[in-house]
C-alpha cells in the first residue's frame, strides 16, 4: 500500500526537530571538510604546482561522466592524532557501466604513507569489494608505511597485500594505476595487481629508492633506471601499459574495465522507477532531538522507497518492530524498523520469521535502528526474552541475503546486535547525524556506574557525598555522550559513513546496485532456535 504521512511541517515539534538536525548536519559537514583538505592547503598547492590531481579528482577522472561516487569511511581516524581520512580516499562508483571499488592514496598526507587507519580503512574497502564482487581500481601514490608508526603498521599491514591476491583468486579483478612514487610496501600494490598502468616520467616503483640502495649496497643509480615507468614497461615487465599523463592513465584504466567482460550476477538496475510520493526534504524533521521520544518509522520508509509503497508484514503483532516489503530504485528489499525502541519477545519472534522469509525469497534486508535493546524485568525474563532475543540474533547471524544497516537514532545493547550492527557483517552500515550507539544510553550508563561506585565506597566506610556521586555521574554521562556520537563511531570505522537523511534513497540505491554485482542468495538453513 502507498504510505501516507501525518507529518505537519508547520508544527512546533517538526520545526524543532528540523533545527536540531540541521545543526547536527552543520557539525558533520565541518568535520568532513577537514578530511577533504587532506594534508592541508599548502600540501594541496604543492601537489597542483606539480601538475598533479588530488585523489578525488583522480577518482572523478576514472568515473563515468556525471555518475555519482559513494565515498566510504571518510572520517577514518577522527578524534585521533592522525589526519582524518586515513591518507586514502575510497568508495563505490561506476566505470564503463560497471560498479567498482575505487581507492586512491592521498599524496598530500605524508606522501600517501600508510598508518594504522590507512590499513583499517583499506581492509574495510577491500572487504566490501570482495563481498559484493566489485572490481578494484587502486590509484596508487604511496611511500609505504609511515615509519613513525611502524610498530602499529608492519605486522597487520600484510593483510592488505594478502587481500589483493585473495580478491584476484575470488575472481575480482584488481587494477593499479600508478600516479607517482610507490616505495617499499607501496610497491607491492602494483606488484600484486592483475593489471598495472604507469605514467611516463611520473611513476616510480621500487622497494628502495636510490639513497637507500646506495646506503645498503654502495650502488649509485637514478630513479628512472631503478624504478621508472619506462623501465618497468620495457624491461622488468611490472608495468602493462604506459600512459603519457594522468588523464591518459585514467583513459587506459577505463579501457581495462571495459574489456573485463564483466557481468552482474544479481539484478540489473531498473530503467524506470517510481519516485517516492512523500517529500524527501521532510526527512530532516522526523527524528526528535531527544532519543527517548519515539517516532514513526513509516514516515522515513515512505520517503525513500519506490512510489512510497510498503507492504507491511504482521502489522498487528509485535508492533514495536515494523517489518515489510518494498523496492528501492527497482531493487526488492525487506525492511525491519524499530518503532518504539524497546524490543519485546513478540518483536524478536516476528523478526526471526521475517528474516527467514527474506532468505527464502532471496531478498536483501534493510535494518533501520532505533532501539534501546531488549526489554528487562522479572515478567519478561520469565516469559523468555533471552531465548527470543537469541532467536532473532541467530536469524540475523545466519541469514545470507545481503544486509544494509541504517542507524537513524539509538542503537543500544543487544538490540544493536539483533538489528545487525557492524559485528554481524552487514554489507554496508550508514548513520544519520542523529545516531547514537553504545552498550546503553549515557544516562543509564552513568547512573549504573556512579551508583555502584558510591555503594562500594560507602561499604568501605569512606565519606562519599551525594555531590561526589553527582560529579561522577556528570563526568561519565559526558564521556558516554562523546563516545557514542556519530563522528566518534564513524572515526572508529563502526559505520561506513554519516549521511544526510535526504540522501538516504540515493545512498541505499547505490549500495543495492553494488550488492547486485554479485549473486543474491538466501540461506538454506539456520542454527538451532531455542523455542
Amino acid at each position: 500500500m502507498t504510505a501516507t504521512s501525518a507529518v505537519i511541517t508547520s508544527s512546533e515539534e517538526y520545526q524543532a526537530n528540523r533545527r536540531s538536525m540541521e545543526e547536527k548536519l552543520g557539525e558533520i559537514r565541518e568535520a568532513y571538510e577537514t578530511a577533504f583538505i587532506g594534508g592541508g592547503e599548502k600540501s594541496l598547492e604543492k601537489l597542483r604546482s606539480r601538475d598533479k590531481m588530488t585523489p578525488r579528482e583522480r577518482i572523478d577522472s576514472v568515473l563515468d561522466q556525471g555518475s555519482p561516487f559513494l565515498e566510504l569511511c571518510t572520517m577514518a581516524g577522527y578524534g585521533t592524532d592522525f589526519t582524518v581520512g586515513g591518507s586514502v580516499v575510497g568508495g563505490v562508483g561506476t566505470v564503463e557501466g560497471v560498479d567498482c571499488m575505487i581507492v586512491a592514496n592521498d599524496p598530500t598526507v605524508k606522501g600517501g604513507a600508510s598508518n594504522e587507519w590507512t590499513l583499517r580503512k583499506c581492509n574495510r574497502l577491500q572487504e566490501i569489494a570482495v563481498e559484493n564482487r566489485l572490481p578494484v581500481l587502486t590509484l596508487v601514490e604511496s611511500g609505504g608505511a609511515d615509519l613513525r608508526s611502524q610498530k602499529e603498521v608492519f605486522v597487520p599491514g600484510g593483510a592488505m597485500f594478502r587481500a589483493i591476491t585473495q580478491a584476484s583468486k575470488a575472481g575480482v579483478p584488481t587494477i593499479a594505476i600508478v600516479y607517482g612514487n610507490c616505495t617499499a610496501g607501496g610497491a607491492y600494490i602494483p606488484g600484486m595487481s592483475d593489471h598495472v598502468v604507469m605514467i611516463k616520467e611520473r611513476s616510480k616503483v621500487f622497494l628502495a629508492g636510490p639513497p637507500l640502495v646506495k646506503a645498503a649496497t654502495g650502488e649509485v643509480t637514478d630513479d628512472e633506471s631503478l624504478g621508472g615507468a619506462q623501465m618497468h614497461t620495457d624491461i622488468s615487465g611490472l608495468g602493462d601499459y604506459l600512459a603519457v599523463d594522468e588523464l591518459d592513465a585514467a583513459r587506459i584504466g577505463r579501457s581495462i574495465v571495459r574489456r573485463l567482460n564483466w557481468h552482474r550476477k544479481g539484478q540489473n538496475p531498473a530503467a524506470n522507477v517510481a519516485e517516492p510520493v512523500l517529500d524527501e526534504e521532510e526527512m530532516l524533521g522526523i527524528v526528535p532531538d531527544g532519543l527517548k521520544v519515539p517516532y514513526d518509522p513509516y514516515e522515513i520508509i515512505g520517503r525513500f522507497v519506490d512510489g512510497s509503497e510498503f507492504d507491511e508484514f504482521k502489522p498487528r503483532y509485535g508492533s514495536g518492530l515494523v517489518t515489510g516489503w518494498a523496492q528501492v530504485h527497482g531493487y526488492p528489499v525487506g525492511i525491519l524498523a524499530n518503532s518504539r525502541g524497546v524490543l519485546f519477545s513478540e518483536e524478536a519472534q516476528k523478526a526471526t520469521q521475517f528474516i527467514q522469509l527474506a532468505n527464502k525469497s532471496d531478498t536483501p534486508l534493510i535494518f533501520m535502528h532505533n532501539t534501546t535493546g531488549y526489554m528487562v524485568g522479572k515478567e519478561y525474563e520469565q516469559n523468555g526474552i533471552i531465548k527470543h532475543g537469541a532467536m532473532m540474533i541467530n536469524a540475523v547471524s545466519n541469514s545470507e541475503v545481503p544486509h544494509i544497516s541504517l542507524i537513524t537514532a539509538a542503537s543500544y545493547g543487544a538490540g544493536h546486535y539483533g538489528m545487525c550492527g557492524r559485528a554481524f557483517n552487514p554489507r554496508f552500515v550508514f548513520a544519520w547525524p542523529s545516531a547514537r550507539s553504545a552498550v546503553m544510553g549515557s544516562e543509564q550508563l552513568a547512573s549504573v556506574v556512579s551508583s555502584i561506585s558510591a555503594q562500594s565506597a560507602r561499604s568501605r566506610g569512606l565519606d562519599y557525598t551525594e555531590d561526589a556521586e553527582k560529579q561522577l555521574f556528570d563526568m561519565l554521562k559526558t564521556q558516554a555522550d562523546v563516545e557514542s556520537a556519530p563522528l566518534k563511531m564513524s572515526g572508529m570505522l563502526y559505520d561506513d559513513g554519516i549521511i544526510d537523511p535526504r540522501d538516504t534513497r540515493s545512498v541505499v540505491g547505490m549500495a543495492l546496485s553494488a550488492i547486485h554485482s554479485g549473486p543474491v542468495e538466501g540461506a538454506e538453513g539456520f542454527g538451532v532456535f531455542r523455542m
